[in-house]
């Protein structure tokens, strides 16, 4: 789940690293330990353990509006269910696979960003997102992602960042739009939610156009 924003200014994204896909380190940069701010109020971090009794509180609180692209809402019941997804997502990222955050905003957690699972043979990863209904739409979610876009590329070395999204979710559709991704087709039935199968469009990004982007100044 995601959100419209206004333009993107490049020093919203933080500082984009001017490498070339040769020049990207070989070694696989740690990943379980992360914090990047985004202003004076909003930050993103790893999540943790600590963050469990929020977090569920949260999907409680978004039901109705996490359901409607989201296929997993229904099977968390109880924060015993959040706990497990908390402890998946630690693991993942201790074991440098991953890399999932909270979104951070006056003390609150009002959302999640991560990676699905980082296929280091292909050097590509993607990233996936929903926020709270309460702070959709004011261009959260597109920072939020391009922290995560400079991370993969200007820190772990990836070469391919991908976000699929529902043909029907239009603001999610909107966040790879916005950073400049490629419209690479549909995936027809894609994923069963709930009742009836969806439909995804693929977008994805290679280092090079986003490198390229910061330098000629269209991250904006």
């Amino acid at each position: 789940m995601s959100q419209t924003a206004g333009k993107i200014k490049r020093g919203d994204l933080g500082h984009v690293e001017s490498i070339r896909p040769q020049e990207r380190p070989a070694a696989r940069a740690r990943v379980h330990v992360f914090h990047h701010s985004l202003d004076e109020d909003t930050h993103l971090r790893s999540i943790a353990e600590a963050d469990a009794e929020e977090l569920f509180a949260l999907v409680d609180a978004n039901r109705a509006h996490l359901r409607e692209w989201l296929p997993w809402v229904d099977a968390n019941t109880e924060v015993t269910h959040t706990r497990q997804f908390i402890a998946s997502a630690v693991k993942q990222n201790e074991d440098e696979l991953g890399l999932t955050c909270v979104i951070v905003q006056g003390g609150r957690i009002v959302g999640i960003v991560g990676y699905h699972p980082i296929n280091q043979a292909n050097k590509s990863v993607e990233i996936g997102y929903w926020l709270s209904r309460e702070v959709v739409g004011r261009g959260l979610m597109t920072r939020s992602c391009g922290a995560l876009i400079d991370h993969a590329f200007g820190v772990l070395g990836l070469n391919r960042v991908a976000i699929p999204a529902a043909v029907g979710n239009a603001r999610s559709r909107a966040i790879p739009e916005r950073l400049g991704f490629t419209n690479e087709g549909i995936t027809r039935e894609a994923e069963w939610l709930y009742d009836r199968w969806v439909d995804h469009v693929r977008y994805s990004l290679l280092a090079r156009e986003w490198v390229k982007r910061a330098e000629d100044g269209s991250l904006r």
